[in-house]
């Protein structure tokens, strides 16, 4: 690059008014680039608008079905004999259980052996019978040992399980022990096909017999081959603990109205942070967008909507949503605690539908699905607005700079030749000046 020293013949400071030439020159580029900034700003307030609609459509689809909004409670009369649970689909009312029989599975213990690793034991074959079909399991000289013979057992995958215990004893405290894996199929083995050993083959003997679950539940019997028990009563599981048909546990299932107004809770506030945010929009250049207004004015009209519950219920307002001015809304706690108490099933209705009509939270999701759908919601729209509008403005940009390089070198030659030309008329004056000094004076001296 190629250094200028402007103003030399003229004394004029040419760099300085070629920079501010070219400010003036470059102002449609700032232009410019203020509204690439503005479209940028914008598209970044409907990308958070988009994740606050994804989260209040996430806060109404939790609570667009009666099972969803339905949040029962559960009370034992005792924990010692059984853990139950109780979902959104439990019927309310009271039941009486008692555990007779935890589910057990049969297990069967072998003698001792002094070594577990050990490769003593013949080879051949194991029969092991489950469920009546007998199964032969070979043993080799890499699988006599006590360990060998668990692992072949458990690569036969038949239902049964092997393990190997140390019960202490001197001598001889390691001793194979099966477990069925299912409660309603017995087994047994038969080492009588290991030959060639210096140990005595295993012998099992029975130290679990296996039976189910057995529970009395409002003086029905009910048996499991686990103990869960989770189909008995729809909505209710039970984890058995312990056996004593002689105590009976009382369960009862209750309204939760406190977890209830706490899922409705979470569908106010995500509806106020949508509110909220398009409020603090009003100073942007951006505000008054149509679509801004629009999802407000929207979200509004939900909110007043006249909904069939099939109880006394209507409307939001009836339970406690209050309308502040600022467009959020405020939950009246007492009104709604006392609409969960006197009309449970309207309020349940009032947001889930009825008849298969569909709810105030329903009419939400459904709304902020669209606005948030991946090909044409709201911000998926913006955003190639925007991308467009970017991609026009860098070209015009572009082609601007171009422009304002030529410009420049034009004005740099411009002002190099208006220098050069002062510089020669600088150096005839110059010259002519040397001559006139150096020419005779024409008057003479007077003495």
């Amino acid at each position: 690059m190629s250094i200028t020293f402007g103003g030399l013949a003229t004394g004029i400071d040419t760099e300085a008014i070629i920079s501010e030439l070219m400010k003036i020159e470059r102002s449609p580029i700032d232009r410019l680039e203020k509204d690439q900034a503005y479209y940028n700003n914008r598209l970044k307030a409907f990308s958070e608008l988009d994740g606050k609609m994804k989260g209040f459509l996430e806060k109404a689809e939790a609570i667009d079905t009666r099972l969803e909004l339905n949040s029962p409670a559960l009370k034992s009369s005792s924990e010692e004999f059984v853990a139950a649970t109780a979902d959104s689909t439990s019927q309310l009312g009271s039941y009486q259980l008692t555990v007779i029989d935890l589910a057990q599975q049969q297990k069967d213990v072998s003698q001792g052996y002094a070594d577990k690793t050990a490769s003593t034991f013949g080879t051949g074959t194991l029969n092991l019978t489950v469920a009546g079909e007998s199964t032969q399991i070979t043993i080799d000289a890499s699988s006599n040992s006590l360990e060998g013979i668990s692992k072949a057992i458990n690569d036969a995958d038949l239902g049964v399980s092997a393990a190997i215990i140390n019960d202490g004893t001197a001598g001889s405290p390691y001793r194979l022990v099966l477990t069925g894996e299912n409660v309603s199929d017995t087994f047994s083995l038969d080492a009588s096909g290991l030959s060639g050993g210096t140990d005595v083959n295993p012998t099992m003997s029975n130290t679990q017999t296996a039976h189910q679950a057995h529970i009395l539940l409002d003086g029905i019997d009910i048996y499991s081959d686990s103990n869960t028990v989770n189909s008995a009563v729809p909505g209710l599981s039970f984890e058995l603990l312990k056996a004593d048909s002689q105590s009976t546990t009382t369960l009862n299932v209750s309204v939760d109205n406190e977890a209830t107004t706490g899922k409705i809770k979470d569908f106010v506030s995500a509806y106020n942070e949508i509110v909220t945010f398009i409020t603090d929009q009003k100073d942007a250049g951006w505000g008054n967008d149509s679509a801004f207004r629009s999802v407000k004015r929207q979200l509004q009209n939900l909110l007043t909507t006249q909904q069939e519950s099939g109880g006394v219920l209507t409307s939001l307002s009836q339970i406690g949503f209050e309308t502040q001015r600022d467009g959020t809304i405020n939950l009246n706690s007492s009104k709604l605690s006392a609409a969960l108490t006197d009309n449970y099933d309207s309020v349940l209705g009032l947001f889930s539908g009825v008849n298969g009509g569909e709810g105030i939270s329903t009419k939400f999701a459904n709304y902020l699905d669209t606005m948030t759908d991946s090909v044409d919601g709201l911000y998926v729209g913006r955003q190639e607005t925007t991308e467009r509008n970017s991609r026009r403005i860098d070209q015009q940009i572009l082609n601007m700079e171009a422009r304002l390089e030529q410009k420049e070198k034009t004005l740099r030659a411009q002002f190099s030749a208006m220098e050069g030309l002062v510089s020669g008329l600088n150096a005839q004056g110059d010259y002519l000046l040397q001559q006139l000094a150096s020419m005779p004076s024409l008057g003479g001296s007077s003495k």
